[in-house]
């Protein structure tokens, strides 16, 4: 039997939770065998996410100091449920759980919070489309990179065709070649 003081801390410990994550979504996990929430939770734990199995009432207590997310997430409490608290990026949370949830088909994600506005199924599946921060940050010096790469490719072949030499096919190459070419004036 659990008494009052053990709830109070359960209750406690979910608004430090609900306070320190970014988003929150709410799983059904009904039907899942032990293996599978294990491995659910390794998942989890590398995408700096956590997953929590907790009453209903305990939840629902606990979002009372969280307007937002009460407002988002407590219309779903129902059934078996357990919240994952994302801390890191929520995308990568939502990607491991739609992943998941494509290999084991018992499990069900009900619902999300992000930045205190609630998410249905689609809009999950829809940010667990979305690259991460670090891929962005790749394809933005990518895009930022792509102007300088090109001129040194083209400054490289006009020294090749003009001096006849041939090059490293890098830009330390590229660099002696003008020298080079530059020692010809």
């Amino acid at each position: 039997m659990i008494t009052r003081a053990i709830k109070e801390q359960e209750v406690k410990s979910l608004v430090e939770k609900f306070s320190k994550a970014k988003g929150a979504f709410i799983v059904d996990f009904k039907g899942m065998k032990v293996e599978q929430v294990t491995s659910l939770r390794k998942k989890l734990h590398l995408a700096e996410s956590e997953m929590k199995v907790v009453r209903n009432t305990l939840a629902k207590r606990a979002l009372k100091d969280h307007p937002s997310a009460e407002k988002a997430l407590s219309a779903s409490m129902r059934g078996t449920n357990a919240i994952v608290f994302s801390y890191g990026e929520i995308n990568a949370t939502a990607k491991t759980l739609a992943d998941f949830a494509k290999d084991v088909e018992v499990l069900q994600i009900k619902t999300g919070m992000m930045d205190g506005e609630g998410l249905d199924a689609n809009r999950i599946k829809f940010l667990a489309t979305l690259p991460g921060k670090d891929q962005l940050r790749a394809q933005f010096l990518a895009v930022l990179l792509a102007p300088a790469s090109k001129l040194t490719r083209c400054l490289d072949v006009y020294v090749q065709k003009t001096s006849g030499r041939r090059s490293t096919g890098c830009s330390s190459g590229l660099i002696y070649n003008l020298l080079i070419y530059l020692e010809d004036f």
